[in-house]
């Protein structure tokens, strides 16, 4: 049972934050952003909002691309995108909070878009640990001390990660679908058959057939899962294929894989990462101030909040967004995430 006093703390806090709009937040930051120099922004074309030109930097084992947008002395947010998505699930995102003056990132995860491991002779690892290993690196490569983490599904756990193993280095927490952080000795237990049902992907990938049909219909199989996980989301073809143009990553089937195989055991990580995954999956919990997130439509496999709530220990709110939001809610959802990020370092 839940202790009263803490959930009326939320409750309430939940009742004031929700009445504040994005523009109590940006007003005083979108002057400030249009009257700092030095902005890298997202420009408007005939067919909406798009990133300016992406940036490359090496960070650790890669050579990253990333968006950015606001001013480059603004508080950071660093936002991470999931699968089978890329960085344009924050193309909305991104201004709103370069307006309200924050320095605004959005990298592609390792396998997409431009972002590339550098040398032939790392293994294209998907477990866990390696995607916040790269981010931490991609922070530090930036010289990036601290910043605001947002995130949904592998976005979400990677954030989740560094939350809770480096907790110095985020300033407040934005997670999709709440506590994400897993591992191999926890998914060996059977789920219920529907639950199962909902994992389809991961079992097809699982075997050969399917890595070999995920190389070949990249493309259809991954609007499929938009579809699926996104129901009541009536994107286009055009929103498709832009973010579908970073599946063509050399490595993006590679590591793809080696992320569903690694989670059912069926592949080890590396030898390196050892240590980190005995503390995740020891299920750590989470201390830095942080929101979760869920939409009303989320057609993908996700635990209830009342599951996770207890994983945050620190300053803690819960939202549920309505209107048939799905899984990808930064991009169904702009100004219900960016209000979200707004607001977590006020909690």
């Amino acid at each position: 049972m839940s202790d009263p006093v803490n959930v009326r703390r939320r409750r309430l806090l939940g009742t004031s934050l929700a009445g504040l709009t994005l523009a109590d937040f940006a007003f005083g930051g979108l002057a400030h952003a249009q009257s700092t120099g030095g902005t890298d922004g997202n420009t408007r074309t005939g067919n909406g909002v798009s990133f300016g030109p992406i940036k490359q930097i090496n960070a650790g084992l890669l050579n990253v691309g990333y968006a950015e947008a606001g001013p480059k002395n603004g508080p950071v947010v660093i936002l991470l995108h999931g699968w089978p998505y890329d960085i344009h699930s924050y193309v909305e995102v991104a201004p709103m909070l370069a307006a309200s003056g924050y320095r605004v990132i959005v990298p592609y995860l390792r396998g997409y878009g431009s972002t590339r491991i550098v040398s032939d002779d790392t293994l294209r690892n998907g477990q866990q640990a390696v995607t916040a290993v790269d981010l931490v690196a991609f922070m530090d490569a930036l010289k990036i001390d601290q910043a605001v983490l947002g995130g949904y599904d592998w976005g979400a756990r990677t954030a989740n990660i560094v939350a809770a193993l480096w907790p110095e280095r985020v300033k407040g927490m934005v997670s999709v679908s709440g506590y994400l952080i897993g591992s191999q000795e926890a998914n060996r237990k059977p789920l219920p058959p529907q639950a199962e049902l909902q994992w389809w992907y991961q079992f097809y990938f699982s075997t050969e057939r399917g890595a070999q049909g995920y190389t070949a219909n990249r493309d259809a199989f991954n609007k499929l899962i938009w579809q699926l996980a996104s129901p009541k989301w009536n994107f286009d073809d055009a929103t498709y294929e832009r973010s579908a143009a970073s599946f063509q990553n050399p490595d993006h089937v590679a590591i793809v894989i080696s992320n569903y195989r690694w989670r059912l055991g069926l592949v080890q990580g590396e030898a390196k990462y050892d240590s980190l995954e005995q503390r995740l999956a020891a299920a750590p919990v989470i201390t830095v101030p942080t929101i979760t997130l869920e939409g009303d439509a989320n057609g993908a496999p996700h635990p209830a909040p009342a599951a996770y709530a207890k994983k945050f220990t620190g300053k803690y709110l819960h939202r549920n967004i309505d209107g048939g939001i799905g899984h990808n809610l930064p991009q169904e959802a702009p100004k219900e995430f960016a209000q979200a990020i707004l607001q977590v370092t006020h909690l």
